[in-house]
């Protein structure tokens, strides 16, 4: 039966990325594509923070700051070095080295607090960060921000669309073989009993910088390919919001199942951007984040654990019905 599941689940998986592959040949709108493609990037985003979440119980409010520095890391490698595909890669790969280096020193200091000192610590880690980016003007440009081009072969929506779909699904099967390995199992057995889990003599914190640095890479490679998208880096992408909006996508989606990140990706993409396009038909949509803060109480209301967590429960609880009147008979 659970070999059944498991197949279902990978025919499920299957399907949703061929029509995912071949929806631009049918419409390729350009106004969806890009909302699309915008799913893909934060779909990226919210499974590195389902990861701290969902599999190793840690709440970060500062998970923004490895978004922001996979952004900037290719704004400003395009516009010294050129818009090529080579400075394009060296700028990925600084962005995630530069996030690596600092979810390890963020979380060798940090980690060994309890959840909640840690998430007040990681916010100021991120607040010291955008700071930086408003006053190192002579770099950054502060609030205001700078252009950048990009290689031409980027500027086609649809191109530009397949890459942000290879690297979701990339990531998503990096990320679901690192947490069914062993050390992902031990992750999860830090979420469920810290406590137990040191007993029998695992070093938590250096799982824990494990995944925190596994995280903050995954939020680099979003944060790089989401300022490609607009060719414009500002301190909007070290904003606070973006991280309640990961935070957001995670719950509603799922904690700790990685797919619930892309749905709830889409969920929040989907619902900005009809209730921001509402705003022309009355004047109450202009205060779309009213309507959006209703939809998100009632998405809880109704899956307690997340769509796909909910979906999953409801799942097992009618196996188990299935399984107990196979053994009554």
């Amino acid at each position: 039966m659970l070999k059944l599941l498991t197949n279902r689940s990978l025919l499920v998986f299957a399907v949703i990325t061929l029509l995912l592959a071949v929806f631009p040949l049918i419409h390729n709108e350009r106004a969806t594509m890009i909302v699309i493609t915008h799913i893909f990037i934060l779909a990226v985003f919210a499974m590195s923070y389902d990861l701290l979440l969902g599999y190793t119980g840690i709440v970060s409010f500062g998970h923004v700051m490895f978004f922001g520095i996979g952004a900037y890391s290719v704004a400003i490698i395009m516009q010294k070095l050129g818009p090529t595909i080579p400075s394009l890669l060296l700028a990925v790969v600084i962005g995630a080295v530069l996030s690596a280096i600092l979810s390890y020193i963020v979380g060798m200091l940090s980690l060994r607090l309890k959840s909640h000192y840690y998430a007040m610590l990681t916010l100021a880690f991120s607040g010291l960060f955008l700071v930086i980016a408003e006053k190192w003007r002579s770099l950054t440009r502060g609030n205001d921000g700078f252009t950048f081009s990009i290689p031409d072969v980027l500027k086609d929506r649809l191109t530009f669309y397949y890459i942000s779909f290879i690297v979701m699904i990339i990531v998503f099967l990096m990320l679901r073989r690192f947490t069914q390995s062993p050390l992902g199992r031990v992750l999860q057995s830090i979420r469920e009993n810290e406590q137990r889990t040191q007993s029998l003599g695992y070093e938590i914190i250096h799982y824990k910088v494990i995944a925190s640095v596994v995280a903050g890479v995954a939020a680099s490679v979003s944060g790089a390919l989401y300022v490609v998208t607009l060719r414009f880096v500002n301190t909007t992408v070290l904003a606070f919001d973006l991280n309640v909006d990961a935070l957001l996508m995670t719950i509603i989606g799922g904690v700790g199942t990685l797919f619930g990140g892309i749905l709830g990706a889409a969920i929040i993409e989907l619902a900005h951007e009809q209730l921001t396009s509402l705003a022309k038909v009355h004047w109450i949509f202009e205060r779309w984040i009213i309507f959006f803060g209703l939809l998100y109480i009632l998405v809880v209301m109704l899956f307690p654990k997340g769509i796909v967590g909910t979906v999953r429960h409801w799942r097992d609880h009618r196996r188990d019905n299935i399984s107990k009147n196979g053994r009554a008979k």
